[in-house]
């Protein structure tokens, strides 16, 4: 593949990526307590949509503090993997192979 060629690709492999950006932004992940008394709504992006708290949980400051934490973690942990593997696939199947650099795309 030429110089030329090559940099088209990764110009256009590029554009993909900017495009799946967009489009893990309208991709929602719902996480919620076992008891479902805490949820929350991100999207891929790990952009907050929404928190629903039920009232029984602002009886308990230190309970709310902890579904906090906790469930907005666990949201945040699926996001970034949906989002790694959704750029992934993009730059894996997209990218052309650069003499040298073959290994950062295993």
């Amino acid at each position: 593949m030429d110089l030329m060629a090559m940099m088209g690709k990764m110009k256009e492999t590029q554009q993909k990526i900017e495009d799946t950006k967009k489009r893990l932004e309208t991709v929602l992940i719902d996480e919620q307590s076992a008891d479902g008394l805490f949820k929350v709504t991100i999207t891929a992006n790990n952009t907050f949509k929404n928190i629903t708290v039920d009232n029984a949980l602002l009886e308990d400051k230190e309970q709310l503090e902890d579904y906090i934490v906790t469930i907005i973690n666990k949201a945040i942990e699926k996001a970034t993997r949906v989002n790694q593997t959704e750029l992934d696939a993009v730059a894996k199947v997209d990218m052309p192979m650069i003499p040298g650099m073959e290994d950062m795309f295993k």
